[in-house]
């Protein structure tokens, strides 16, 4: 089992899909990796070689933040905005939509409020036994 910056990549998928289990890396960025190392695109995780492995994480640690470190710093860029009280940081102090999505509607899962079925309103009468 292939480790790289504190995360297991799951032996079965291919080496492209595999490194998107990393914070930080998507698919497009993993392609990128797998040519600057000469890792084929098609090869699954269980088939890498330590030496395959490590060249992976030697890339992946000196050219890229991710896990600990990008989540970091997005939460200092978060916390950044919300003292200079800016718009975008008070949105994330409310807990609301921060990029301009609609707020009339369909927030309802991120404002916390989810949809109750309406009743005929007839409360159930207790039955006697």
């Amino acid at each position: 089992m292939a480790r790289i910056a504190g995360v297991n990549l799951p032996n079965e998928k291919r080496v492209e899909i595999g490194l998107t289990y990393v914070f930080g890396i998507g698919r497009n960025l993993s392609k990128k990796i797998l040519e600057t190392s000469g890792i084929d695109l098609t090869a699954r995780v269980k088939n890498l070689s330590d030496e395959d492995v490590n060249k992976l994480r030697g890339i992946i640690e000196k050219d890229y933040k991710v896990e600990g470190e990008l989540k970091r710093e997005v939460l200092s860029n978060i916390k950044r905005l919300k003292e200079i009280s800016a718009y975008r940081g008070t949105r994330h102090a409310r807990g609301l939509p921060a990029r301009g999505q609609r707020t009339k509607t369909n927030n309802r899962t991120v404002r916390g409020n989810v949809r109750k079925t309406a009743t005929s309103g007839k409360k159930r009468s207790l039955e006697k036994t």
